[in-house]
């Protein structure tokens, strides 16, 4: 098995008027692994978090590796991608200028670039030239919202995993007691200083006039499982996603402000969703932030299949928890019926 890091220019894609860039980590494996039509896996962090998310070996009650290895030693070849704005990626822009097409054409034009360099057998030295691989594209919360968008925009890949994402309405649940968290709802391609909020009503009720400052401390019960060191969800989520400067190797510092926004309002990508014609998997920890797990698959109108997994013992970050390889192994497992799906077209 074999790390690459890579940053792709994308100005001309992002169409921002300056450099950009978007930093991926492809890992390989080693070449007498590899599938005769392997699978090559693009996997987008969520909101606050990096590519580190797919590349480090997180902290939890059960160390399995990082993701990304996990995977590539099982035959894939897996590419975490930082989103424009985030992490290893340009970070220098407007925020509110990084909509769902700036960032959906930029990350499509970094993809377009591996899948370049492995099918000419550039990436690596000596790595055999790899064509026509089975492509699925996954996400995790926002990273989920933002596979949707681009499959629904450019049918990239042959099935997409949407991990803690909901194509219906995204919420985080509050711990059992407490009062209910309220979040703005804004409207996609409308700004904040615009002053709509589509919730106003329910924001007013809530006596708020933004989202909680610190959204960490309120997010805890639903994004880690209680068997999570409370170190370590301090560590995650205590002033998120800035954390005090001490940004941990699977944080950003950064959110793209406009797709960070618009991502929680209901039916937020519901264009994109229903043009999606691929095998999509959602899945999901037992405690996530999908208001109705099991109303998914009306997102999905046109898709080959909708599959659903609900893990047990796992929060919204699903890297951290006990179980997450069994949350592995079922994306694993689905990938065999998109090669399927595919080989039968």
């Amino acid at each position: 098995m074999e790390r690459v890091d890579l940053k792709v220019d994308v100005t001309d894609a992002a169409r921002l008027g300056e450099d950009a860039h978007i930093a991926l980590t492809v890992h390989v494996p080693d070449a007498d692994a590899l599938h005769r039509n392997p699978v090559v896996c693009f996997a987008k962090p969520g909101g606050g978090y990096s590519k580190g998310y797919y590349t480090v070996d997180l902290p939890g009650p059960s160390s399995r590796g990082a993701q990304a290895e996990w995977h590539a030693k099982r035959g894939w070849i897996f590419v975490s991608v930082d989103h424009l704005g985030v992490g290893e990626s340009s970070t220098q822009h407007d925020g509110m200028r990084l909509t769902y097409t700036t960032l959906a054409a930029a990350s499509q034009a970094a993809e377009q670039e591996v899948l370049q360099r492995l099918a000419t057998g550039e990436l690596v030295a000596g790595y055999p030239a790899v064509v026509d691989p089975l492509l699925l594209g996954i996400g995790q919360s926002m990273g989920g919202c933002m596979t949707v968008i681009q499959q629904g925009r450019h049918r990239c890949y042959d099935g997409i995993g949407v991990l803690g994402y909901s194509a219906v309405h995204t919420h985080p649940p509050p711990r059992p007691g407490t009062a209910p968290i309220t979040m703005l709802w804004i409207p996609r391609d409308t700004l904040p200083s615009e002053h709509i909020a589509t919730n106003a009503p329910a924001i007013a009720a809530a006596a708020l006039a933004t989202v909680d400052p610190d959204q960490g401390s309120s997010m805890q019960w639903a994004f880690h499982y209680d068997d999570v060191d409370a170190a370590i969800v301090e560590a995650d989520l205590v002033d998120f996603p800035t954390r005090h400067g001490n940004v941990p190797p699977w944080g950003s510092a950064t959110v793209p402000g406009a797709v960070g926004l618009w991502c929680i309002a209901p039916g937020a990508v519901a264009p994109e969703a229903a043009a999606v014609t691929v095998p999509v998997l959602v899945a999901m920890g037992e405690r996530d932030v999908l208001a109705d797990p099991k109303g998914e698959p009306r997102a999905y109108l046109s898709a080959t299949s909708v599959d659903l997994f609900i893990c047990p013992r796992m929060g919204h970050m699903h890297n951290f928890a006990s179980t997450r390889e069994l949350f592995w192994r079922r994306i694993e497992t689905w990938s065999e019926w998109v090669r399927t799906v595919k080989e039968s077209r």
